[in-house]
């Protein structure tokens, strides 16, 4: 029985059960009695499902709470520290600061310091003046012509497409007014994205927005899309965190004659992106697409992101930057524990490196390699909190992207329907009717909220690191609880080269 028969049956039961209480007409209790036969009667007769065959009528409530399952246990049954992937204070904490609510939490932590893997950074008994404005980092090396003045945070890469019209107008409204910029992911740019944000046009395995009719890149259609003045950077997607070495995936429930047309695609079917690119299938390769790039957008600065798999291949690609003399403007280190709108579990709960061990990886890297000076490394993969960003920064990042936090901001209530089409809130459903909750002019005011009292955050604790300068973060600053022992990072992860008492 489909999902829709399950929800009459069930609204009827219910509103008949109304009834009988209220008037107790007999007629009334007798259509409740007929339906519930006829309900039976199927259940009895149908084939597919065990449960209501040998349970029939009662097992449709298996199914009812099986469904509404995900509600009962996050609104019901999880703590304040449960919750995947977010756990309900990160979302506390997202929504505290996107409203403007009280920023303060009572009675201190409730979290376990002594856990392995818990993680705290160094104060200092003289901590510096705090910065007076957000500090920004400008990406963009010799060979590039147009460079960009970043934020330490902004929105990672989401499509329209896997996010509504109305969230993607919402998110690049936020990126203009607050200084920061905006992914557009995978899916090509769409009149939504161009609402005044700095946007970073993102070219994945499909290449949308820039494909001819057999998929494969199109230099033409690429200039027509960078052109954009919005567009500020581009960013050649090798892989993400949450489904590494498969390709972008849209389901065809949202895969719209809109978002068909802006992708180049057939409408309302599955739309899944080559686990790989047709441009290059090397390390040489790659570079001189990025040279081509960089080329055909006059002079933007050009980069790539992707979770790391096999270290040789990036080692390699290191390798061919020195030898080519091509360096990318950035590199986005994603880690697996990355999000997505829809992905195979088995990806995303078992392949790609950690965040963590990720950042560390690409970092060191780049410094052995003497890159890390030429080359801003971007990262993304659950930035929540202003200790996340200062974490990040003093593993090696230079600045950061949210995904889901933002999303958080703008309503997100990690109902975890995002691939179905039934998203509650209206961020990644293109049902009108879902859709309409999802206010753009209050939304984006949300968004700039986040961002900013998150970027607050951070500039209070890297005050109470004795820090006056973001050069000055290292890995002596973090500190991690393994088998019960604090533990450096710098002791964990020695920078090459360095040694920080």
């Amino acid at each position: 029985m489909s999902s829709a028969i399950r929800l009459i049956f069930t609204a009827s039961f219910f509103i008949g059960i109304a009834l009988c209480l209220i008037w107790f007409p007999w007629y009334a209790l007798g259509a409740i009695i007929i339906g519930l036969t006829a309900v039976g009667f199927y259940d009895i007769t149908q084939t597919k499902h065990t449960i209501l065959r040998n349970y029939p009528v009662v097992g449709h409530l298996r199914f009812i709470l099986e469904g509404i399952a995900p509600e009962i246990h996050q609104y019901f049954i999880e703590n304040d520290l449960d919750g995947k992937p977010i756990s309900r204070n990160q979302r506390s904490y997202i929504y505290q600061r996107a409203k403007l609510a009280n920023r303060t939490h009572p009675f201190g932590t409730e979290l376990d310091l002594q856990e392995n893997h818990a993680s705290w950074m160094r104060h200092s008994i003289y901590p510096a003046k705090r910065l007076a404005e957000f500090p920004t980092v400008t990406i963009g090396g010799k060979d590039c012509l147009k460079p960009y003045k970043a934020s330490l945070m902004n929105i990672s890469a989401m499509s329209y497409g896997a996010l509504s019209a109305n969230a993607v107008t919402a998110l690049n409204k936020a990126a203009k007014h607050g200084g920061f910029y905006h992914n557009t992911g995978e899916g090509g740019i769409s009149s939504y994205h161009l609402q005044g944000g700095d946007i970073v046009y993102q070219i994945g395995t499909g290449y949308f927005g820039c494909r001819d009719d057999e998929g494969n890149f199109s230099p033409d259609k690429f200039v027509n899309s960078a052109a954009h003045d919005e567009v500020k950077m581009i960013e050649i997607k090798i892989s993400q965190g949450a489904k590494p070495g498969h390709g972008g995936v849209l389901p065809a429930a949202k895969n719209t004659e809109i978002i068909a047309a802006i992708r180049g695609v057939k409408p309302y079917t599955d739309v899944l992106s080559p686990p790989g690119h047709t441009a290059f299938s090397n390390p040489a390769g790659l570079m001189q697409f990025i040279k081509q790039l960089r080329e055909l957008s006059g002079g933007k600065p050009v980069g790539f992101k992707l979770c790391i798999g096999s270290k040789q291949e990036f080692i390699d690609i290191c390798k061919a930057m020195v030898e080519t003399g091509i360096k990318p403007d950035f590199i986005t280190v994603d880690g697996a524990e990355g999000g997505t709108g829809a992905a195979p579990i088995v990806f995303s709960d078992h392949v790609g490196m950690p965040w963590e061990n990720a950042l560390i990886f690409v970092a060191d890297t780049l410094i052995k390699y003497d890159l890390k000076k030429d080359i801003r490394l971007i990262t993304s993969s659950k930035i929540i909190t202003g200790f996340d960003i200062m974490k990040a920064l003093c593993m090696g990042a230079d600045l950061c992207n949210s995904a889901r936090g933002m999303m958080i901001a703008l309503g997100c209530i990690q109902a975890l329907e995002c691939h179905n089409n039934r998203c509650p809130t209206g961020v990644t459903t293109h049902n009108p009717r879902l859709m309409k909750g999802l206010v753009v002019e209050e939304k984006w005011k949300r968004v700039v909220n986040y961002h900013d009292e998150t970027l607050n955050d951070f500039l209070d604790i890297f005050a109470a690191s004795g820090h006056a300068e973001l050069s000055e973060l290292n890995r002596s600053i973090i500190y991690k609880q393994l088998n019960y022992k604090e533990n450096c990072f710098e002791d964990l992860y020695p920078t090459p080269g360095v040694r920080l008492n």
